[in-house]
């Protein structure tokens, strides 16, 4: 199945060499937790001043493809009046919209989730596009443990993910497929290649025969990484060399880009992950780079606190980050970029 030549190319743009995309679509609740942690009074006014933040820092379009909104962040606008989508816009960094509603307990399992948010999904894109929205993303999230995951987890989180990508793709915009393999547990990095690759090879198979064209869509996806709580640690080569090995066996060539998710791995790890695995990455079929969240948040969220004389200082820290990994999504990064000082 092939996409227009209009979502062939904002796919491609949204990866395209040296940048990446910026996850800033986190629920209400979501953020609201994270600002409680630091001592930031969680109100609309906060999230949208943190949001400006983000979306204003100077330059950031050299290092931001394209950048992930909420619902909420969506419709709104810097302190001065304008938009958030027309700051964007003008800046060269294309709008995207989540487009799921969270995760619900697959069927009587407290330990499987599945992803909802189909209903009237056709509408909402519709709406989205009217709002300036250019892509959409939605998160399935997979967890490994003794039996875990289930086939009946994989099928109907793959199937969910591509009826939202045709729905996406039949509205206009390019779906960002995201089954995210979570880090939490004891499991060994073999068990995560083991199971991430029987993740990926359902949802392709999932997203052929529902029409998916995979040259108009993004691939976010976790790294081969053991869990948090397993003992046995492993250096960035052979993630780098596991995680190219999955991709190569199950994700097929015509896809326009894979963009990992940072999934937990702390900020510095995530950058020098993503450029282990891009300096190791020979001629593979499609362009290697990142789609972090807290990864690329987290120092300035750490800075600002609230704190409005803390603007410019926490945007210097968000534009080191995206200057960071993209340099990794090339394979250039080095230790000592990270003293750089930020123009």
């Amino acid at each position: 199945m092939s996409a227009s030549a209009e979502l062939r190319n904002l796919a491609h743009t949204l990866v395209r060499p040296g940048t990446g995309i910026l996850a800033i679509d986190e629920s209400t609740g979501t953020c609201n937790k994270r600002f409680e942690k630091l001592g930031i009074e969680p109100r609309a006014e906060n999230r949208r001043a943190y949001r400006e933040l983000l979306l204003t820092a100077p330059g950031l379009a050299e290092f931001i493809s394209g950048a992930i909104l909420y619902d909420e962040t969506l419709t709104q606008s810097t302190q001065s009046g304008e938009p958030f989508v027309q700051v964007m816009q003008r800046s060269g960094i294309v709008p995207g919209i989540k487009v799921d509603t969270g995760t619900v307990p697959l069927g009587d399992s407290a330990d499987e989730k599945v992803t909802e948010g189909l209903d009237g999904l056709a509408n909402r894109v519709a709406t989205y596009r009217l709002l300036g929205a250019m892509f959409a993303k939605w998160r399935a999230v997979i967890s490994i443990a003794t039996d875990l995951p289930t086939r009946t987890c994989l099928r109907v989180n793959a199937q969910r993910l591509a009826r939202y990508a045709k729905t996406c793709q039949d509205g206009g915009l390019v779906p960002i497929v995201e089954p995210e393999v979570l880090m939490d547990g004891t499991h060994s990095i073999f068990d995560c290649y083991d199971n991430t690759a029987r993740t990926w090879d359902i949802v392709f198979r999932e997203l052929q025969a529902q029409g998916v064209a995979l040259d108009a869509i993004v691939f976010k996806c976790s790294m081969i990484v053991p869990g948090h709580l397993c003992e046995e640690r492993h250096n960035a080569a052979t993630v780098a060399d596991m995680t190219l090995s999955c991709l190569l066996q199950n994700v097929p060539g015509e896809v326009a880009g894979v963009a990992f998710l940072s999934g937990g791995q702390s900020d510095r790890l995530a950058t020098e992950h993503l450029n282990e695995i891009n300096v190791r990455a020979g001629e593979a079929p499609w362009p290697l780079t990142f789609s972090y969240g807290r990864a690329l948040q987290y120092p300035a969220i750490e800075i600002w606190r609230g704190n409005p004389q803390r603007v410019s200082h926490a945007q210097q820290a968000l534009l080191l980050r995206a200057r960071c990994n993209a340099a990794a999504s090339l394979g250039r990064y080095s230790a000592e970029m990270e003293e750089a000082v930020v123009a």
